[in-house]
């Protein structure tokens, strides 16, 4: 990497610091290591091991660690604390992705949670971390403000049905779907892996790349930790692509202790059925969210927020007009 893009990397990442300094967000700095994750099926992590020093009878301990993909999993107990709206720029791990154009094993994420805040008010703070952050020169297709497209219309545009109506009807209808779009459908393809397979095929590469676009509303029969659109089969959730790369992730995040340990027990059981590399799953982790009693002895619940996930590696592509990752890093991992 040259001097003048580690330079403007440096830049894009003060100027990200000093908007949310200037909106009074407590930046954290939380593990990279940790006991345990939250389960999720869409991706793998990388394990390690500590080793302990021998007992007293000089035998050798060992206890397993992994890399986090997230710092949601710390980022959500200092929240239930505190009751702030944090930010952090760290490290984060996914295992099994190739390297090189658009993926790195290790990459840098930005997270942010906006306390009191909808997924729809993060599109708008979205776009002023955009306005703060890009130079004065920045080309439109990365400008806001976002265009806002709900998964629905994105659908009915691209793939030519109506997402929901068909997924209501059955598993069959969806998989008929996507057979007439020329797709191949498999015996073990679920709901979420049939709506999965025709977007990736049938609507992400045809999403607008002359402005950033906020696609809205995914299904929730795709697991997250999203609350629920009101009488909708559509979670409070939306992702960012910029010329046609995704870049951000944004929940509403599910604040209620119950439904936390409902998708902590049906996506960990599929963890554990499906991972290359399975990890500990922190069993009462539902408990961050129960109501908790704070210093002046009020009883509060886990507080209404949104939350970010945006790749910063993948920013500093679209800024400078670089088309792979490893072209922004100042290490990359070649090959695959």
């Amino acid at each position: 990497m040259d001097i003048e893009l580690l330079r403007e990397r440096s830049r894009i990442f003060k100027a990200i610091r000093s908007f949310f300094e200037s909106r009074n967000y407590l930046e954290v700095d939380t593990p990279i290591l940790a006991p345990h994750l939250i389960p999720e099926t869409c991706l793998e992590v990388f394990k390690t091991e500590y080793l302990l020093p021998p007992d007293s009878a000089g035998r050798e301990r060992r206890k397993e660690y992994y890399l986090v993909p997230s710092p949601e999993l710390w980022m959500k107990q200092l929240i239930a604390q505190h009751r702030t709206s944090i930010y952090q720029i760290s490290k984060c791990f996914r295992n099994g992705e190739s390297t090189g154009r658009l993926h790195s094993p290790e990459f840098t994420m930005l997270e942010y949670y906006t306390i009191g805040a909808t997924y729809k008010d993060s599109v708008a703070i979205t776009e002023d971390l955009f306005r703060s952050v890009l130079p004065p020169d920045a080309p439109a297709d990365v400008q806001p403000p976002f265009v806002q497209m709900c998964m629905e219309e994105a659908f009915q545009r691209w793939a030519g049905f109506s997402l929901y109506t068909v997924a209501r009807q059955s598993r069959e209808a969806l998989a008929a779907e996507a057979l007439r779009l020329g797709l191949p459908v498999a015996d073990f393809m679920d709901l979420g892996d049939l709506y999965n397979l025709i977007f990736v095929h049938t609507v992400e590469p045809n999403l607008p790349r002359d402005k950033p676009v906020a696609l809205m509303d995914y299904p929730s029969f795709v697991p997250c930790l999203a609350k629920n659109c009101t009488g909708s089969l559509a979670k409070e959730r939306w992702e960012l692509y910029v010329r046609g790369i995704e870049l951000a992730n944004c929940y509403t995040e599910e604040t209620d202790s119950g439904e936390v340990r409902r998708y902590f027990a049906a996506e960990g059981e599929e963890k554990q059925k499906k991972a290359l590399v399975s990890h500990q799953i922190d069993e009462q982790y539902w408990r961050v969210f129960e109501p908790r009693r704070d210093r002046d002895g009020k009883i509060r619940s886990f507080p209404a927020c949104s939350g970010v996930a945006m790749g910063l590696d993948r920013l500093v592509m679209a800024i400078v007009g670089r088309s792979t990752i490893d072209s922004v890093l100042p290490f990359p991992m070649t090959g695959q």
